[in-house]
């Protein structure tokens, strides 16, 4: 397999490693946004959010939060972004589950992303077809 993160939980690749268990593994990213930027990866190899069991996620959550409240208090920052990028089309470079926890400091220039407006009935419309779904 191919996948950078499986190798780095193999120890094929070095990594700065933040956290281990049996399921998580967090790690520093390499080209971070800011300093302390981690990415907190499922040991299981699962491409986005719909191939993933809930079990699994939770786990990966609950390690996210842990590692938060960490970066806060260890890097003195006030906040962090947690993102997760969903399929090549949303920005998933690496299609291996993880999340990015990227710590704040104000005035850092990162900025979210543009916000548009629904046009007349465009909720609503929109609104049934994710429902529809559900």
């Amino acid at each position: 397999m191919s996948c950078v993160f499986c190798k780095i939980i193999k120890k094929e690749l070095p990594c700065y490693k933040i956290y281990e268990d049996k399921d998580v593994l967090a790690i520093l990213d390499i080209a971070p946004v800011n300093h302390g930027h981690t990415l907190v990866i499922s040991k299981k190899h699962f491409i986005n959010l719909e191939e993933i069991p809930d079990e699994e996620l939770c786990k990966i959550i609950k390690i996210v939060k842990k590692i938060g409240k960490a970066i806060i208090k260890g890097l003195g920052v006030k906040g962090y972004n947690v993102n997760i990028s969903n399929n090549s089309v949303a920005g998933q470079v690496v299609p291996h589950i993880h999340f990015h926890i990227i710590p704040r400091i104000e005035g850092d220039g990162l900025s979210l992303w543009p916000q548009e407006k629904y046009e007349k009935n465009e909720a609503e419309e929109t609104l049934k077809k994710i429902q529809t779904n559900l």
